[in-house]
């Protein structure tokens, strides 16, 4: 593992304010991610998770404190989007344009952004849509395709921006229990492929099958972190006890 990390974040706090008053979502959140790492987190609903994934690319703003993405700070208009330019995110919505086909949404922010002809567009796309399993649904629109095969498009859509670093917002979390498997899969292979990945899940098998790290949130804070398979089978801290009591079936 290389010992400079690729995404740092130093004591990050970010608070939201609401009807019932200010919620301080994140409490001086400290990480280093290094390249090639495979991090899940975890925690209840509330606890965090998506708003700090959201805030690496600067999706969400924070309050205090400093991220650094691949050398690059977060602190500008045009540094956030060198660094959008470089971070691969999948939400668990998949968020793709109903009126395009498979192949378009994959190749429209490549032509935008990448400014890649139509034809080097289309082929990566057509090569992306093979390395995620559905190479046959190039010409679908998204009403035609399954939820797991409309989350495996916005995956393919992401890898073709060539990103060094893919951030997963509960991207299972809105499929039915069959089509979760035919995503996590794609997930496994790009794990093992080396791509660094932050994925926020309750998957825990995908967690020890592919995650370097596993990180526990809860109530704004890391209460927990280490190698999935010791942390879930003998956690540290009441809280995180009392979550896995919760969410892993005996």
């Amino acid at each position: 593992m290389a010992e400079t990390s690729i995404i740092s974040i130093q004591n990050i706090n970010k608070y939201f304010r609401t009807p019932r008053g200010i919620v301080h979502a994140l409490r001086n959140v400290s990480l280093e991610v290094f390249p090639q790492e495979v991090i899940t987190i975890i925690g209840p609903s509330g606890s965090g998770k998506s708003t700090l994934l959201r805030c690496i690319n600067r999706l969400e703003n924070f309050d205090s404190g400093e991220i650094i993405v691949d050398g690059i700070e977060l602190d500008s208009a045009a540094n956030i989007n060198k660094v959008r330019a470089e971070v691969g995110m999948v939400f668990q919505s998949f968020n793709l344009f109903p009126h395009c086909t498979a192949l378009e949404n994959i190749c429209l922010a490549q032509r935008v952004i990448r400014k890649r002809s139509r034809k080097e567009a289309a082929e990566i796309a057509r090569e992306l849509l093979a390395k995620v399993g559905i190479p046959e649904k190039a010409d679908a629109f998204p009403v035609q395709l399954s939820g797991g095969q409309q989350q495996r498009v916005a995956i393919a859509r992401a890898l073709a921006m060539q990103p060094k670093i893919m951030l997963f917002d509960e991207p299972t979390s809105a499929l039915d229990p069959e089509m979760i498997k035919e995503v996590l899969d794609v997930m496994l292979d790009l794990a093992n492929e080396g791509m660094t990945m932050l994925v926020v899940s309750h998957e825990m098998g995908f967690a020890r099958a592919a995650a370097s790290r596993a990180i526990f949130m809860d109530q704004g804070e890391i209460v927990e972190e280490g190698r999935p398979e010791e942390m879930f089978t003998a956690p540290e801290t009441e809280r995180m006890r009392a979550f896995l009591s919760k969410i892993i079936k005996h």
